[in-house]
């Protein structure tokens, strides 16, 4: 990886050379040293696999960067989060409003600093959040949320509305700002593994493999070849019970409440069989740091008679008329649009965008194939959850069948080194990555994460501009995206 220190002022120009050339900006992590001082990463990932970091030093006394997002959309919303949760102010950002923190939080209160201290008293410094709203003949708003039935988290979508037809939709989130990265901070790497897990519960594998991929980078483990298949077949478990999950969910939301039903049953059995192979339903336990730990591998029958029992689900769905009406042309977000906002996972491949972990920054373990759609319309979102689903049984299997030797690879001890690392991989729901330091004394002092989520939340409101208002629970559930995962 290539890393380098640049002034403020040079900043702009080599972010503009970087994604001239290809790369994405795909983290941008605040520090403040022990010393006092500020610092800002900037990492890049571009072509072949090849990673960038340009790392700012600030003045402690007026921390400040100067914005760039006039030339990368997710630049604009770390720089805002950066701001929010450092005090680092992005010099001539055009939206520089807070992101993560609402407006009942006190102004001078920035949580990740160390200095921060307790939490001040909470009121409204700020008022109510400045929602835009939209004024005409005929106009009026819908507020959904934050408060939701069920288990989700709490997010608040706001529309303005005529008729039935969306005009604008505005999501707040970051209601529930639980400080995870600074959970990390303090502990050895081994003892935060859990915490990692627990990102976003329904992606266990895929943060805490980046978690642990970042930590071997920082501490120079490596891995042997078996635990890396383990690994990969625990990835793709862990988006086979998504999918499907997803798929059924898709079908309730226009009225196929019975596929819904076997959709559920599926998913059930491949629950069973995380159970087996790892002790948990989730997956929990089974990537450790330098290895992977499972009781058993998942029995390849049962992997194809469920495939089986997926595609016929998938048949049944898309010989439907309502269903094919309702998913098609609905929630379009187009190719330009995904590349633009810098959209990541199935969100991005149903639009047209090639962007896959598993292809873009490959292992020693072989990628399935990546799926692409161009339509970008919830059923191009479907149509990849299935087409993923099957090319996901087929890498298990073959993954498996390399594996003639015992299932349990335990991780290394940490080795006694200090640094920094990157952990990136294909989570289910799209590009994870985590970036770490390691002190002296082989604790964490920094631990950045990023969700695909984050990238993905703004193309909700775009895909939805134009769409009639019951069009959105339908339209929101072929994205997905993580409440938890969002809002660290």
């Amino acid at each position: 990886m290539m890393t380098t220190d640049v002034d403020a002022a040079d900043l702009l120009p080599a972010a503009r050379r970087l994604l001239d050339a290809g790369h994405r900006l795909a983290l941008v992590a605040a520090h403040h040293d022990p010393d006092g001082a500020f610092r800002a990463v900037y990492l890049f990932l571009g072509p072949g696999d090849s990673r960038s970091e340009l790392t700012v030093h600030l003045d402690g006394r007026r921390p400040q960067v100067p914005s760039l997002a006039e030339v990368s959309f997710p630049a604009g919303r770390f720089e805002r989060e950066m701001h929010d949760l450092f005090g680092i102010r992005p010099v001539g950002h055009p939206l520089p409003r807070r992101l993560v923190r609402h407006y009942h939080w006190p102004r001078r209160w920035h949580p990740m600093r160390r200095d921060a201290g307790p939490a001040p008293e909470f009121g409204e410094p700020e008022g109510p959040y400045p929602f835009l709203e939209v004024a005409g003949p005929g106009v009026y708003e819908i507020p959904v949320g934050p408060v939701h039935a069920g288990l989700i988290e709490p997010g608040h979508f706001r529309f303005s509305v005529v008729g039935e037809t969306i005009l604008t939709l505005k999501a707040r989130l970051w209601f529930v700002h639980k400080g995870i990265e600074k959970l990390f901070e303090g502990h050895r790497p081994e003892d935060k593994l859990a915490l990692a897990e627990r990102i976003s519960g329904d992606t266990a594998v895929g943060h805490a493999l980046a978690y642990c991929r970042a930590v071997e980078d920082a501490l120079g483990i490596q891995v042997p070849a078996q635990a890396e298949a383990i690994r990969s077949v625990l990835l793709e478990l862990e988006r086979l019970y998504n999918h499907i999950g997803d798929i059924g969910a898709l079908c309730n939301d226009v009225g196929h409440g019975i596929l819904n039903q076997h959709a559920g049953r599926i998913r059930e059995q491949l629950l069973r069989l995380n159970a087996e192979t790892t002790g948990h339903r989730l997956l929990r336990g089974g990537v450790v740091v330098g290895g992977a730990r499972i009781l058993t591998l998942p029995d390849a029958d049962r992997l194809t008679s469920l495939a089986d029992d997926v595609a016929e689900v998938v048949r049944l769905a898309l010989s439907h008329t309502v269903v094919r009406d309702r998913f098609t042309d609905t929630g379009v977000l187009t190719l330009d649009q995904a590349r633009d906002l810098g959209t990541l996972g199935y969100v991005a491949r149903a639009a047209g965008l090639a962007t896959d972990a598993r292809h873009d920054h490959p292992g020693p373990v072989p990628a399935p194939p990546t799926a692409l759609r161009t339509e970008g319309d919830v059923m191009a979102r479907f149509g990849i959850r299935a087409e993923e689903y099957q090319t996901s049984t087929a890498s298990i299997k073959e993954l498996t069948g390399t594996l003639d030797g015992p299932a349990r690879q335990p991780g290394s001890a940490p080795a006694p080194r200090s640094g920094s690392g990157i952990g990136i991989t294909e989570g289910w729901r799209g590009t994870i990555v985590h970036r770490v330091e390691i002190d002296r004394d082989g604790r964490l002092t920094r631990v950045k994460v990023v969700d695909p989520s984050f990238f993905n939340w703004p193309a909700l409101p775009v895909a939805l501009r134009g769409a009639i208002v019951p069009d959105f629970p339908l339209v929101n559930k072929s994205f997905n995206q993580s409440y938890a995962g969002n809002d660290l």
